[in-house]
């Protein structure tokens, strides 16, 4: 789950620069290093807090957060440009730790605080590797990937019954290109299925995003769906709902079959057909089909059939 910088800091969204300095002051006082003895889980907490401060005390970070949003934030920013021209030694000076960024409690927070790419420098204060005296290891920063991005296909029952191939285009990097998409059986809407490499380009030469496929289902000859059900609707006289009949259903994939209508079904009433409905997309297993009876009513009436239906009301029917 992405980190959520206003909350870490434990402000509001609207919070001013004197604010969030205060925070941060706050809680830095409390989770430094120098005061945690050790303690590798409240560690981390420092190094998410002071995370949290570089983005939000930084106008322009601030404002690209707020603007994508917390996952999509931290998916487009590695830790360097977080803390690029970030200085945290002379921050947590001002907060009373140590007298220098080369020594005092600083320098025991993060060890070489004071070398190439470390704070004041513009880099990651947390990939320092401090050796023998605890702190947070080295870590190895991604670049910055490419934005990914969805597609919904329009798919019939047919096509997301037995799979498909389809041609779609994208734009990637100014260029339109054409890509061959094969759509496995079972894809459902809430499923999809990802292309690696073929989202937005990396505004810094990292990788390219991700492309997500959906489908979205065509509703065609009374079929609709419902997760891996099918919901296929049936009409029925109301002589057959009364007293009851064998009906022809047809399924998706083609197959005719006879179903018993019991006498008495009620209009909107489902049955069952299990194992006719759409694959699941991995594993093995089908949903099932559900005829929807629809007991459909004359708009007019013969005179036969009128004289008929008033002496089925005298009988209390």
């Amino acid at each position: 789950m992405a980190d959520n910088y206003y909350k870490i800091l434990g402000i509001d969204k609207k919070a001013g620069a004197s604010q969030i300095k205060k925070a941060y002051r706050k809680l830095a006082l409390k989770y430094h290093p120098d005061k945690t003895k050790g303690d590798k889980a409240l560690e981390e907490r420092f190094k998410k807090i002071s995370e949290a401060y570089a983005v939000l005390s930084d106008p322009e970070k601030r404002n690209q957060y707020d603007t994508y949003g917390s996952a999509d934030f931290q998916q487009r920013f590695s830790q360097e440009d977080i803390f690029r021209n970030f200085d945290l030694g002379d921050i947590l000076k001002d907060f009373g730790f140590g007298g220098s960024r080369r020594g005092g409690g600083f320098s025991s927070a993060f060890g070489r605080g004071g070398q190439r790419g470390g704070p004041g420098m513009g880099g990651n204060p947390f990939s320092q590797n401090m050796g023998g005296g605890g702190g947070f290891g080295q870590q190895q920063q991604p670049q910055m990937k490419g934005k990914d991005i969805e597609y919904e296909i329009p798919l019939t029952i047919h096509e997301i019954i037995n799979g498909t191939q389809k041609t779609i285009t994208i734009n990637q990097g100014g260029k339109v290109k054409a890509i061959e998409v094969k759509i496995p059986k079972g894809l459902t809407p809430g499923k999809k299925i990802r292309l690696a490499g073929k989202g937005e380009m990396s505004p810094h030469g990292g990788p390219a995003g991700n492309l997500y496929i959906k489908s979205k289902p065509i509703p065609s000859n009374g079929y609709a769906v419902e997760g891996n059900d099918v919901l296929f609707s049936k009409k029925v006289t109301l002589t057959q709902a009364l007293l009851g009949d064998t009906i022809e259903v047809v399924t998706p994939d083609g197959t005719a079959i006879n179903l018993k209508l019991p006498a008495g079904t009620n209009h909107k009433s489902k049955m069952r057909i299990p194992q006719h409905g759409i694959p699941q997309m991995k594993g093995k297993g089908c949903g099932d089909l559900f005829v929807v009876i629809n007991i459909t009513l004359p708009k007019k009436l013969t005179a036969e059939q009128k004289e008929l239906i008033q002496q089925l009301g005298k009988t209390g029917l």
